[in-house]
């Protein structure tokens, strides 16, 4: 019985033997890759958390600097973010709080600047859009109308439709382009939901330009289509 149990155990020791000569190489190769991309992981992801880490800590100093109103540090700390670690959320939102600094302090290029910077290089879809339109209020108030309607035309996130259809409405009319601006303004109206505030502020637009959002036409005499709308900024 022993001897039939030990020719039993040879089998399989022979069995495994061969099985390891033949397999051995290509799955020890497959463990050390294994291995590899598990590092490279973990190493990706540390790198990862040091990032956002140190993207954390400028945008702080971004803040700092806003409340502060140290236009100097704002900058310089926004600057270190664009070169260091531009694909973060940090530096979309510092270039944006420094957008807002600038322009409250009437530095209009320091804005466009920076509000470029978002538009062009945000990672965050979302936060494009928003340095979107931002800059394209800049450009109304400088009477930069093409570029400023340019700059809204196209696609954007899907939350965004009403408001850029909005923003494309206050620039035609003041580019005198009623018929345009109802179009968007209408569009707009249709794209919010009627419990959004907002949505009030479009049709008080559509009323200016004589036009009832239901499509009712309103006396066109109590609203010239050269007419100074509300909320176009």
């Amino acid at each position: 019985m022993a001897k039939h149990l030990d020719l039993e155990e040879q089998e399989q020791l022979d069995q495994l033997k061969h099985f390891w000569n033949t397999w051995g190489t290509l799955i020890s190769s497959v463990l050390l890759v294994v291995a590899g991309s598990l590092a490279a992981w973990q190493g990706y992801q540390y790198w990862q958390n040091r990032q956002a880490t140190q993207a954390a800590a400028l945008f702080d100093a971004v803040h700092v600097a806003a409340r502060a109103g140290d236009q100097a540090r704002l900058t310089q700390a926004f600057g270190d973010l664009k070169s260091k670690y531009a694909g973060t959320a940090q530096a979309a939102q510092a270039g944006l709080t420094l957008a807002k600094t600038a322009a409250d302090a009437g530095n209009a290029d320091a804005a466009k600047e920076a509000l470029g910077w978002v538009a062009e290089h945000a990672s965050d879809e979302g936060l494009k859009a928003i340095a979107k339109l931002r800059l394209a209020s800049v450009l109304m108030d400088q009477k930069n109308y093409d570029e400023a309607l340019k700059l809204v035309t196209g696609s954007v996130p899907a939350e965004f439709d009403a408001v850029f259809a909005d923003r494309r409405g206050d620039i035609l009319v003041l580019q005198g382009k009623r018929a345009e601006a109802v179009a968007e303004y209408t569009k707009a109206y249709k794209g919010l939901e009627e419990s959004v505030e907002y949505r009030r502020l479009v049709e008080i637009k559509l009323g200016a330009l004589g036009v009832a959002p239901q499509g009712v036409a309103v006396a066109a005499a109590t609203a010239p289509a050269t007419a100074p709308v509300e909320g176009a900024k």
